[in-house]
């Protein structure tokens, strides 16, 4: 079964207070999951249509995990707390 990669993008962030409350609910969520963090911050270069704004790389065991993860409780409060702190998209992938 091929891994997942859950990749969030974050286009602006409106209020870093609601940002810092999110991630410290969002971390143990995502841990509590099985997910562990590969990646995060500002990229060190891009390329063609890249955007400089802060990425998260996240990996799996595979794609359930990451959907139940993002699903869970846990992670829903996490989202309560960013509320309207950030625009950003979500994409999970799975692993070749």
């Amino acid at each position: 079964m091929p891994k997942a990669y859950w990749m969030a993008f974050y286009r602006e962030v409106k209020d870093a207070e609601k940002l810092a409350a999110y991630g410290k609910l969002a971390g143990p969520a995502i841990s509590a999951g099985g997910g562990r963090v590969l990646a995060r911050g500002e990229p060190a270069r891009v390329y063609e249509h890249g955007l400089r704004k802060r990425t998260v790389l996240i990996e799996f065991d595979n794609i359930e995990q990451a959907a139940a993860t993002h699903d869970s409780p846990a992670y829903q409060a996490a989202l309560a707390a960013l509320g309207d702190g950030a625009e950003r998209e979500i994409r999970l992938i799975e692993g070749l």
